[in-house]
């Protein structure tokens, strides 16, 4: 079965809650999204970690326009640290995740009005068995044997549980693969950590 082939389309499918047509209140998307799109990069050598920083490596094109936009951000400024990427453009750069899943195909968007009021968008996968499936590789991966576990797959692991996705793995499966979780975000770079520094200091913020 084709999948989409970056990691911040595949978050943002993972993510929707295909019951209700949307995101979950309470979800991260935007700094799981920013994350991904950081992950990919760094999964495909174009950017390295550098003292902590975010460091663009070489010249090497990015085909996909989205990872292109962050890589061109970071291009652009003094090196910073990851989370200071994960916080920026975040709801401009899910807003292009999602053109391009609707693009492609993936998904079917739908503006409507709350109460024939408040403007609102509907979003259906279009075939909910993609959806399945990057369900059962977050879950498989969790228990293949270390050296077999793909890096994108495991990236996307740590994604899902920096940004306490419950929707795909509950609190009792984080807790429970909490050791298991590490190793997955070991292989995945600084990804995950910056993660949860962004989603820490949001929420610090909101209740200051």
């Amino acid at each position: 079965m084709a999948l989409p082939g970056s990691l911040p389309q595949r978050i943002f499918l993972l993510a929707h809650d295909p019951d209700k047509g949307r995101f979950r209140v309470g979800t991260e998307i935007g700094a799981m999204i920013r994350a991904a799109a950081l992950a990919d990069l760094y999964l495909k050598g174009l950017l390295t970690d550098e003292r902590g920083r975010a460091t663009v490596a070489g010249e090497q094109p990015c085909s996909d326009p989205v990872l292109a936009t962050v890589l061109e951000e970071i291009k652009a400024a003094k090196p910073r640290k990851w989370q200071h990427w994960v916080d920026r453009r975040q709801g401009p750069t899910v807003k292009a995740v999602r053109q391009q899943l609707s693009d492609g195909g993936w998904i079917r968007v739908e503006p409507y009005r709350a109460l024939g009021v408040f403007p609102l968008t509907k979003v259906t996968i279009r075939d909910p068995r993609v959806r399945k499936e990057l369900v059962s590789r977050v879950r498989g991966t969790l228990r293949d044997p270390a050296g077999k576990v793909d890096h994108t797959d495991a990236t996307m692991v740590a994604i899902v549980a920096a940004g306490e996705l419950s929707l795909v793995l509950d609190r009792q499966t984080r807790r429970a693969e909490k050791q298991r979780i590490q190793h997955l975000n070991d292989l995945s770079g600084p990804i995950a950590p910056a993660l949860r520094k962004s989603i820490e200091a949001s929420a610090s913020a909101a209740a200051a």
